[in-house]
């Protein structure tokens, strides 16, 4: 349900990941979105750091391993990514959104996005972690353009107010309403119905993996890099992909130190003689009612 919406704590939530989000926008006015989306990763990274401090919560070995090989990937794309910003400007904008290969795959993206909201969602999506998950994720093609045309049109602003008269601008800010709105109802959904630790990596996975799709359609920010860069750039998304699968698969794992194993085994050892024990004994019988007597 929406019950979470009478929660102050949730709205004190929303309103701090929002001006994360704010901040996250504007780095889309001076970076590629094949640079600002899969770093998205940092922020879970971070999240797990606080938790252990702040929080108590334990910090395993895996989820450690886990935030090197994000940073690390981290890395990788930030050096290898590409440089150069290719839309400057709202015309430009609209020169791309009008290309035919853009709108055809806008237009497969729609589609399977109405399927799965009319059709699998109510039937299969409380059983299957993949339907809202993948509704969040598909809207991130719209999201992602929006964001990056009304942050070239708030960069443009300042020296031609004109681009808020454009109908781009207006376009642009209705699609980005609407398809957060959607995106937050549908994760909501899918954080109560299914386990956290599985919903965050997979949503990271599917929605970075459409973001990229998208700018390289839209965008095509990948013709000026050589085929070195491409190759690194797609190996660090990958790495961070891990990082970020065994942060949050394995938190719960419990990693015992060689105390610990000898303990258990130990315990093992004592538990296997006691069961010996037990089944060399003879079978009681069961004649006759027995005394007990306490001495």
């Amino acid at each position: 349900g929406h019950g979470y919406l009478k929660d102050w704590l949730w709205w004190g939530g929303l309103l701090t990941m929002g001006a994360g989000e704010a901040c996250n926008f504007a780095a889309y006015m001076f970076a590629p979105a094949t640079l600002v989306t899969p770093l998205g990763a940092l922020s879970v990274l971070i999240s797990a750091v606080l938790s252990s401090y702040l929080l108590g919560e334990v910090l395993n070995v895996v989820g450690k391993l886990g935030c090197f090989l994000s940073v690390l990937g981290s890395i990788l794309l930030v050096i290898h990514a590409p440089q150069e910003q290719e839309v400057t400007s709202l015309q430009d904008m609209t020169n791309k959104l009008l290309e035919p290969g853009f709108l055809v795959y806008m237009s497969v993206v729609l589609v399977l996005c109405a399927i799965l909201v009319l059709y699998f969602s109510p039937r299969f999506g409380r059983t299957n972690i993949l339907i809202y998950i993948s509704i969040c994720s598909l809207l991130g093609a719209f999201t992602v353009s929006s964001v990056k045309g009304l942050a070239i049109a708030i960069n443009s602003v300042f020296n031609d107010i004109s681009v808020l008269a454009s109908p781009l601008t207006w376009i642009l800010l209705f699609t980005l309403i609407v398809s957060i709105v959607t995106q937050v109802n549908y994760l909501n959904k899918s954080l109560d119905t299914f386990n956290t630790l599985l919903v965050y990596p997979i949503y990271y996975v599917l929605f970075t993996s459409v973001v990229l799709s998208t700018s390289i359609i839209l965008f095509q920010e990948w013709r000026s890099m050589a085929v070195v860069d491409v190759v690194t750039t797609l190996g660090a998304f990958l790495v961070i992909v891990v990082g970020v699968a065994m942060l949050h698969l394995f938190k719960e794992l419990q990693v015992d130190g060689g105390e610990g194993r000898r303990k258990n085994r130990k315990e093992d050892k004592y538990g296997l003689m006691d069961n010996m024990v037990i089944e060399s004994l003879p079978p009681m019988r069961e004649e006759g009612p027995r005394v007990f007597i306490i001495s």
